[in-house]
């Protein structure tokens, strides 16, 4: 294989692409004795912006409430995103690559992102619990699959 056929992995840039912090209820709520309840949600998605080049970009919300009250302690959003380089790679692996290698690389600058905001913020850290990507993706994948239309053809 000549030295243009080799499959290029590369990552170009590694970048936070949003950043939302939010207290509504302080001071008070530095005096609330109770614990609160954290909620993460993640997601990711993945584009194209150029001829082998792809933004990969992971979203994480981080909401912390008390119980009683329904109080928001915190709310925190953050997009960690990069750009990768990737060619001589058949088009069906391409998808996998950037939903479970690329979003695996990025996601401990995302947790360092949400951990550090929230230290800032005059809160504990908190620290976001790894990931199962493949697993991620492989739901995801079912899930479209389930959501197809079925043809049948009829034997004749």
């Amino acid at each position: 294989m000549d030295q243009n056929q080799q499959p290029v992995f590369k990552i170009e840039k590694l970048y936070v692409k949003d950043l939302s912090l939010e207290v509504p209820n302080a001071p008070a709520i530095f005096l609330e004795q109770a614990s609160p309840s954290i909620n993460v949600e993640l997601g990711t998605q993945a584009n194209a912006v150029g001829d082998g080049f792809f933004e990969v970009t992971i979203s994480v919300t981080v909401t912390a409430k008390i119980e009683e009250g329904d109080k928001i302690v915190f709310l925190v959003e953050a997009s960690q995103a990069g750009i990768f380089q990737i060619r001589n790679i058949a088009q069906e692996e391409i998808e996998p690559i950037l939903m479970i290698g690329c979003a695996n690389i990025l996601f401990p600058y995302a947790r360092e992102t949400i951990s550090d905001a929230v230290t800032r913020a005059g809160f504990q850290p908190v620290l976001l619990a790894p990931v199962n990507f493949e697993g991620m993706y492989e739901a995801r994948q079912q899930e479209l699959a389930a959501q197809q239309p079925k043809i049948e053809v009829p034997i004749q």
